[in-house]
């Protein structure tokens, strides 16, 4: 099972333990990878705000590379999931568009014919592996824990372009989470805007947005949050002690990136998953999983 790599930004950024992490799990999961290291940003849904084709020309440059190897793309960012499927579609579908499109490539020796898939990690996990085979691959499951999906907007919408999961009530983050032990927490928050979006304009407004998914979770009782989107963990993570004070609440929820949990489950090291990188402390989670490392047939309520 081959891929073309798209980190995006926030991974090789903000998040570099995303990055990391994703590094440390896609081989146990038989994944192969070539990463597409000269591929530009998505645009983050901005630029096409800005300059429509543009934005379909940077993704097209993405693709165009991806296509000469032959391989679908592989994201690891909600976000970058939502725009870069948004451009697929529609330089597979208007008329004309792929053309034009294709004339801003030509000085660099580049064309895109429409052969690409884009592939977020979480669907390639759960559709092309399969949770059958990840159950076979967790070492140490995640029994001690209540786990809160948090889908955020792109990985979602606009479900036309999209298409994997029910945008209403999606369903496969809690797949996964089952699949490697853990238990899915409901709450109504789990598909709704982490408030990215507009934190440098309205930061006030976005803080609260996150603090309430946050408590929300945390009273349906979440031990932490599990999110497909660096973005979305950005809001949730670096911004909680704001989001906190917003909602009147001391939320000390940790957030981890979807390979993270696989890593863990997989019984991967914590250093080699980047969880000292986090600011919402995760010792919580590790002093948890090493009790169950130590102890692997300890059930609760048993004396050892």
């Amino acid at each position: 099972m081959k891929y073309a790599l798209y980190p995006g930004c926030a991974a090789q950024g903000a998040t570099p333990e995303l990055y990391q992490s994703t590094r440390a799990i896609i081989g146990r999961l038989g994944i192969e990878v070539v990463e597409l290291s000269a591929a530009a940003c998505c645009g983050a849904g901005v630029v096409t705000e800005v300059h429509p084709d543009m934005a379909l020309a940077i993704n097209a440059r993405t693709f165009a590379q991806a296509e000469q190897l032959g391989l679908d793309v592989m994201t690891i960012c909600g976000t970058c999931q939502g725009v870069m499927s948004a451009a697929n579609r529609r330089l597979k579908t208007e008329a004309g568009t792929l053309d034009r499109i294709n004339a801003l490539l030509a000085p660099e020796g580049l064309a895109y014919h429409g052969r690409v898939q884009v592939k977020h990690l979480l669907w390639i996990v759960v559709r092309d592996i399969g949770l059958a085979r990840l159950g076979a691959l967790v070492s140490t499951p995640m029994h001690d824990f209540r786990i809160a999906p948090f889908y955020g907007c792109y990985i979602l919408r606009p479900s036309w372009d999209l298409g994997f999961d029910d945008p209403e009530n999606p369903q496969s983050l809690e797949q996964l989470i089952k699949a490697v032990g853990g238990e899915p927490v409901p709450y109504a928050g789990r598909t709704k805007c982490c408030g990215f979006p507009i934190i440098l304009e309205k930061e006030a407004i976005a803080v609260a947005m996150a603090g309430t998914h946050m408590k929300e979770a945390k009273e349906q009782g979440a031990d932490f949050m599990v999110t497909p989107c660096p973005l979305c963990h950005m809001s949730l993570d670096i911004y909680q002690d704001r989001a906190g004070l917003a909602v009147k609440t001391e939320l000390n929820l940790p957030i981890l990136h979807l390979p993270q949990l696989l890593g863990l489950a997989m019984g991967i090291l914590p250093k080699e998953l980047g969880l000292s990188h986090h600011l919402i402390s995760v010792d919580s989670i590790l002093a948890t999983h090493e009790r169950r490392q130590t102890h692997p047939n300890r059930q609760e309520g048993t004396v050892t």
